[in-house]
């Protein structure tokens, strides 16, 4: 394992930090199970409720009139931070912690043209191919980096289908962090290339993502590695929250109606929703969206429960098969909060096909410049899908969540392009044989339109 912990990133020793609690970790009360709604002090539990096992996950819960006291609103707008720690206010981490170099948060908002293309009144695209190793997980990942310094781990370990293994690869790197990552041996081959190069130790484990994730958990716990799998660790909803306060910052905290996010583990829909409720009761907004969470046909585990009212602690795993990889789930780790993302807040879930989202990618990248990921595209059919069955309305703004970078798997978007009949051009170099193609193909007439 390559890399050595930095000392710079070592806030205090555990017993310190305990010592103090309310006051080093931004007004945090504590802990609650989101199983049997239970409460703990920060210093009874480390990752889940005891009583749960490992479905035991748990919330952070905030003093939110002590926040709303030092961090008002519009404190914001005058900070010269342009990364998620401008919101440290409202984060599980000392007002003094440093954080890694890496400029994770301040991603775009545009609003686009798709916005007639589906039906709706507004449409905005939430950029997060922009993060430092071009996908929302660095939101987590940079989180996680400063919660194990705090407790001075020597090794951070997670188990991800490309995404979350990169973010925490690069952020880690970044401070000098080691760090052991397990994936699907089927993952991109660009996912992988990057954690070669960012100096993770990466594990290749045959089968699917939930083989990773469980070898994962058995290593961290016997060798004391601090654990940072979503579904399991309480502080990556915290640190994926702060997309949605980012957009709500950005529309001047006039809420949208809807947000619109594909889901695989249902951590990314958890930290909407959390960052969304940490508004609301702090009067930042003024009404709650609806959150609608959008699976590939091949990985709808959530869909399924939510159409038929099934109990996601006891529903039993399904095949999981799709071109998503990053969405591709067989068992939602953080299913609960995800569930809850959608049912508390009057949304929705729909699945849609790996044919649709395939299509998404061109379709998005022409109209917008925003080039996604399969998982990152997957949410535009999902909102047209919802509003030709009424779920979504005519008139209302809606916010999209691209949450990686088409870079991620190449070869996903070629098949994208080809599938839709876009293809380059194969001229001699000769410049009556190019005219003759450009007139044959139509490509200039596309490019004006």
């Amino acid at each position: 394992m390559r890399g050595a912990p930095h000392s710079g990133l070592r806030v205090a020793a555990v017993a310190e930090i305990r010592e103090d609690a309310g006051n080093m970790l931004n007004h945090v009360i504590g802990f609650r199970c989101v199983v049997c709604s239970r409460q703990y002090r920060l210093d009874e539990v480390t990752y889940v409720c005891p009583d749960h096992g490992s479905e035991g996950i748990l919330d952070v819960v905030y003093d939110y009139t002590a926040i709303a006291a030092d961090a008002p609103r519009l404190s914001f707008a005058g900070s010269g931070d342009r990364t998620m720690w401008r919101y440290r206010a409202i984060l599980p981490i000392s007002p003094a912690a440093p954080v890694p170099p890496l400029a994770v948060g301040g991603t775009p908002l545009y609003e686009t043209v798709l916005a007639t293309d589906v039906g709706v009144g507004r449409l905005w695209i939430k950029d997060e191919t922009r993060q430092p190793t071009a996908s929302l997980k660095d939101r987590a990942s940079a989180m996680a980096l400063v919660k194990a310094a705090e407790v001075g781990a020597d090794v951070v370990t997670t188990a991800s289908t490309g995404n979350a293994a990169a973010a925490l690869a690069g952020l880690a790197a970044s401070v000098g962090q080691s760090t052991v990552i397990f994936v699907p041996e089927a993952a991109p081959e660009a996912k992988v290339a990057q954690l070669l190069a960012y100096g993770a130790t990466v594990v290749l484990v045959a089968g699917n993502y939930g083989a990773a994730f469980d070898l994962c958990m058995a290593a961290a716990q016997a060798n004391g590695w601090y654990n940072r799998n979503t579904g399991f660790n309480p502080f990556m909803t915290e640190g994926k929250k702060t997309v949605v306060l980012e957009i709500l910052e950005q529309l001047a905290w006039s809420a949208p109606d809807v947000v619109a996010v594909s889901v695989g583990d249902g951590s990314i829909i958890g930290g909407v929703h959390k960052g969304l409720k940490d508004a609301l009761a702090l009067g930042w907004i003024d009404r709650m969206p609806r959150i609608l969470g959008v699976q590939a046909a091949g990985s709808d585990y959530l869909v399924q429960a939510w159409e038929s009212g099934e109990d996601v602690l006891t529903k039993q795993p399904i095949p999981a098969d799709t071109v998503a990889d990053s969405i591709s789930a067989d068992l939602p780790r953080d299913r609960i909060k995800a569930l809850a993302a959608v049912t508390e807040t009057e949304g929705a879930y729909v699945r849609v096909d790996d044919g649709a989202i395939l299509a998404a990618i061109p379709e998005i990248a022409a109209a917008t410049g925003v080039f996604a990921e399969p998982a990152g595209a997957a949410a535009y059919p999902g909102i047209r899908q919802a509003v030709e069955r009424g779920l979504i309305g005519a008139n209302e703004d809606v916010v999209m969540i691209v949450t990686g970078s088409g870079l991620k798997d190449v070869g996903a978007a070629m098949r994208a392009a080809d599938e839709v009949g876009i293809a380059p051009l194969r001229v001699p170099p000769d410049l009556d044989a190019l005219n003759e193609a450009l007139a044959t193909s139509g490509a200039m007439n596309r490019g004006a339109q």
